[in-house]
């Protein structure tokens, strides 16, 4: 089968497309033939080593965390030969830029009938980040404000999906050409970057997520609500001393670490089946096309998700 890897940690010419074996199967794993898979900017990470101790140095290193796709071999469960399913490996070892991956049975659930293969990948990662984010970490309740930073991006777009079904007030950070976008998902109020500073805001948010990641919780915290959230996608050392004097505070600050589930996989299929929330795709491209797919996602302009079709 053909998959997408890294032959070492680098710029896009690192970036391989091999042919090797299907994967072989633990008790606990479905084999899915891959028909659509997301890109995120997680993989730019791994690819340019920013997380070489928890990936390692043996390469080939897959590409890729969150698919849709159709069972090829049930294994044992209840999805059988022909279902179609979407999901998301846990951990740090991507794989699913190829043209199969083994899935553990917990990480993926039956994909909406009302999606494409191409917008169903582009949900796992990206919405259970939002989800886990605004819903866990933030325990966003009716009526409460958040901001969000980052909003018209592939966790930005579900994050804004995710806050109005929650009943959040929502404010949004993006670009100008942005700003009708964003509404158009949900938000009261859309503010660009390139004309207003939210750090001299008057209005004070229950939640501020930080999708982007260009603020910290030192910057935020003087709009944060007495008990307010500060919340970022973006693993910093700044964010693990936050954690820390989050003892001693009232207002919080913490890092939302995506776990794959298939309870959380439930929820977006519940919304996305009654059309509460949808899918947003930037682009697609073919498998042979990763290194274009990267780079763009690399150019930060990417309305939504970016995918590769295998």
């Amino acid at each position: 089968m053909k998959k997408a890897t890294i032959q070492k940690y680098g710029d896009l010419d690192v970036i391989k497309l091999i042919e090797t074996e299907t994967p072989t199967l633990t008790k606990k794993q479905v084999l899915v033939k891959v028909k659509a898979a997301a890109l995120n900017p997680k993989d730019i990470l791994v690819r340019k080593g920013k997380f070489k101790q928890l990936t390692g140095r043996k390469f080939p290193q897959g590409i890729g965390y969150d698919f849709a796709g159709i069972i090829e071999d049930g294994n044992g469960h209840s999805f059988k030969k022909g279902d179609k399913v979407f999901g998301m490996v846990n951990g740090m070892q991507g794989r699913c830029c190829a043209q199969f991956v083994n899935v553990d049975v917990n990480e993926l659930y039956k994909m909406p009938d009302n999606l494409s293969f191409e917008a169903a990948a582009g949900i796992p990662l990206a919405g259970q980040t939002a989800l886990q984010a605004i819903r866990d970490k933030g325990q966003l309740s009716k009526g409460q404000k958040i901001c969000i930073n980052g909003a018209s991006g592939g966790v930005g777009t579900l994050a804004i999906q995710v806050a109005k079904e929650l009943g959040g007030i929502i404010t949004t950070i993006s670009s100008d050409k942005n700003l009708a976008f964003c509404k158009s998902f949900g938000a009261a109020e859309t503010l660009s970057y390139n004309q207003i500073n939210i750090l001299d805001s008057k209005n004070k948010f229950d939640i501020f997520f930080d999708v982007f990641g260009n603020y910290n919780y030192q910057k935020v915290a003087k709009i944060l609500t007495p008990k307010g959230k500060y919340i970022t996608t973006v693993p910093k050392a700044a964010i693990v001393k936050e954690q820390f004097f989050n003892l001693f505070r009232k207002k919080k600050a913490s890092m939302v670490v995506v776990k794959s589930n298939k309870a959380d996989l439930k929820w977006f299929y519940d919304k996305i089946v009654a059309n509460k929330i949808q899918a947003v795709v930037d682009g697609v491209f073919p498998l042979e096309d990763i290194q274009k797919a990267q780079k763009y996602i690399e150019s930060k302009r990417a309305k939504g998700k970016v995918i590769l079709i295998t």
